[in-house]
């Protein structure tokens, strides 16, 4: 077996701090919901400026719990981008609910538009879900204005925006409910788990009475009750001590975490940007009032071969990269829900996505070799396309 601080160690620069965590959890003897997820909840909270956090299991668990929170069931609509992962859409049909797909804004802005958000409102709409693609904000004013304006609620997908703000406020912290992800492929990470925001105080009893498979449990730890018991529909969104702790440990170094994903990113963009514009390759485009977090440096080529074309050009020269998001609304489980659908802008744009890597632990050297291999690709001609 190999000792905790040795496994810790691959985990610079919170190693130490989460090992100290882990050894006091383990004398303490209580795995969950203790000293430290309460301790994150509050954290996370004021990072974010949220009213409350409510710990997950997660990404896909918080999105569950916020809608279920909004009180989104059978017979409602909520209205999400079709460029986003199955999660957002399969907690919308957990709920009972119908998912009603909607555009993105355009080739290089890969976030909902808030012309097809409204385009999209029926009698049954309950809920928008926005999806912050890559960490870029929606355009939240004229959302919020769309949703004040119906009566609907807004649930903030954040999976990808841990660190990114829009006009200075944090995403996640603008709508109703926003939720976050810690999946192993996220600013910070845990290997699985999550976080609701809850903006909305009305909704925090109910959010936490979920959480605990139904019951205020909550309420009995806090001292309000002297027991706890069945109140509600719930499940278990449990996340464990330890999972709270990694992910502590990880707030407490966000700064240099954050600093180096910056790095890697203004690379990128700085060596590639030149490149891709010259080819008609787009790039994510920049705006004054969002700060991303550097979560993923995208490219969009025209069309699928191109795309193929420089996934297997990277791929000789050992280099991964990947394509993103088949879009919902093309995929067999959404044809059977709302039959074929066009999404102009979506179908345009999805085919031709790829993502470089992008990860904290990349050295200077690997980040080099990935920018000379992307520079070295040769885009194939049309008639070379049509060929294959």
């Amino acid at each position: 077996m190999v000792p905790l601080v040795d496994l810790s160690r691959r985990c610079a620069p919170y190693a130490d701090e989460f090992a100290a965590r882990v050894a006091a959890i383990m004398e303490r003897g209580r795995f969950l919901l203790d000293e430290e997820t309460a301790g994150f909840e509050h954290e996370f909270a004021g990072w974010c400026g949220a009213s409350h956090a409510v710990a997950v299991s997660s990404g896909a668990a918080a999105l569950q719990l916020a809608l279920a929170a909004a009180g989104v069931g059978p017979g409602d609509e909520v209205i999400v981008p079709s460029l986003t992962f199955v999660a957002s859409a399969n907690a919308i049909r957990y709920t009972g609910a119908q998912a009603v797909f909607a555009d993105i804004e355009s080739a290089d802005w890969l976030n909902i538009a808030p012309q097809a958000i409204e385009a999209s409102i029926t009698p049954r709409s309950k809920a928008i879900m926005v999806v912050h693609y890559g960490g870029v904000a929606c355009e939240m004013d004229t959302i919020m204005a769309i949703a004040a304006a119906h009566g609907l609620a807004v649930v903030e997908d954040a999976a990808h925006a841990f660190g990114a703000t829009y006009r200075g406020r944090v995403l996640g912290s603008i709508g109703d409910l926003g939720t976050l992800s810690f999946h192993a492929t996220k600013n910070i990470q845990c290997g699985e788990g999550g976080a609701l925001l809850v903006n909305d105080p009305s909704l925090r009893e109910r959010a936490e009475i979920i959480r605990e498979k139904g019951t205020n449990r909550g309420r009995f730890f806090r001292g309000e009750v002297d027991k706890y018991t069945w109140v509600d529909v719930g499940s278990s969104y449990l996340p464990s001590e330890i999972l709270a702790a990694f992910l502590t440990a990880q707030l407490d170094a966000f700064d240099e975490i954050h600093a180096r994903r910056m790095q890697i990113w203004s690379a990128y963009e700085s060596a590639i940007r030149p490149w891709a514009l010259d080819r008609q390759v787009q790039t994510a485009a920049e705006s004054d009032h969002c700060r991303h977090p550097a979560h993923l440096f995208a490219l969009g080529f025209s069309h699928g071969d191109q795309r193929q074309s420089f996934i297997d050009h990277m791929a000789a020269a050992a280099i991964k990269t990947a394509f993103h998001f088949v879009p919902l609304h093309s995929a067999p489980a959404a044809r059977r829900w709302v039959g074929d659908l066009h999404l102009p802008v979506t179908d345009a744009v999805s085919d031709g996505l790829v993502r470089l890597p992008l990860y904290p632990g990349l050295s200077t050297d690997q980040v080099t070799r990935v920018i000379e291999a992307a520079l070295r690709f040769e885009m194939p001609s049309p008639s070379a396309a049509a060929r294959a």
